[in-house]
């Protein structure tokens, strides 16, 4: 399919998009690498690259929506660092989207196995580390004589991390938004894995929290490629993962919420080395 022929796809193409995209949907609920269902995809059906990236970008936002509502208990208490994390977000999804549209696609493809298999070590590691880190800041509680609880008043699985740890925090995020901002496969995984290591929080959190900044960053990039390049996505296709994945991102938050931490964790390892592979060979 040409540039000339965008917007050509056959009723099967748009049958085959339509169950991708709700595939996708749920992945990136669950765990976040659905954009390596959805791009290959359209880049099968005969869609150039960059405008399947256009095009996936914008129509996996409504999932991302979808997915996030069904993590919104989840994401209750939250709400301060999230206010610290979103803007780090929209600024690295601006980045990101600048260099999709100005450097060539191998120039930054080439570093993504490496952060691919970096998540995926640190999501296998995060157990440990959350144990390590634990211990570590609930000393220095103890040592000021406070002691951290929930809303409720009962001991808090969450303990917040130090000044640098922060400004760790803040500066991985701004980064995974620049990957997201120009190519978002696996972004949920390098963000869960990342905030994995630096926070103590229980993984649902965590998922929550990734859904809602990759959110962010989809929406920021999206909102980029139609602005900039409008004439180069396929507006069909747009509508078709956009309806599939919002079904898709529903479903996907039901199960996910529900899955055992070590489910969950295995999930998500098992689609990184899935992400991992389909980005080598592709």
């Amino acid at each position: 399919m040409s540039e000339a022929l965008l917007g050509d796809l056959t009723g099967w193409q748009l049958l085959v998009l339509a169950v991708a995209a709700v595939w996708a949907g749920a992945i990136n609920a669950v765990v976040g690498s659905g954009t390596l269902v959805t791009f290959p995809t359209l880049v099968a059906l005969g869609v150039p690259p960059v405008s399947a990236t256009m095009s996936n970008a914008v129509g996996l936002v409504t999932g991302g929506i979808s997915g996030t509502w069904g993590y919104r208990r989840e994401l209750r208490g939250q709400g301060a660092r999230a206010a610290r994390l979103v803007p780090m977000s929209v600024l690295g999804a601006l980045v990101g989207a600048f260099l999709l549209l100005h450097l060539p696609a191998t120039t930054f493809e080439t570093v993504v196995p490496v952060l691919v298999v970096l998540a995926i070590v640190l999501v296998l590691v995060q157990p440990r580390l959350q144990a390590r880190t634990k211990r570590r800041l609930e000393r220095r509680l103890a040592e000021a004589g406070g002691e951290q609880r929930d809303p409720a008043g009962s001991p808090s699985a969450t303990v917040a991390p130090g000044r640098t740890g922060q400004v760790v925090l803040l500066l991985v995020t701004f980064l995974i938004g620049i990957y997201g901002g120009y190519f978002t496969a696996a972004q949920g995984i390098l963000l869960v894995g990342a905030h994995g290591a630096l926070l103590v929080e229980p993984l649902q959190r965590l998922n929550a929290m990734k859904n809602l900044l990759s959110l962010v960053v989809n929406v920021v990039a999206a909102t980029a490629y139609v602005v900039v390049g409008f004439d180069r996505i396929v507006w069909e296709a747009v509508l078709v993962i956009a309806v599939g994945s919002l079904v898709g991102g529903l479903l996907g938050a039901s199960v996910g919420r529900r899955l055992p931490n070590a489910v969950l964790r295995g999930t998500i390892v098992v689609l990184g080395v899935v992400a991992l592979v389909a980005l080598l060979v592709r």
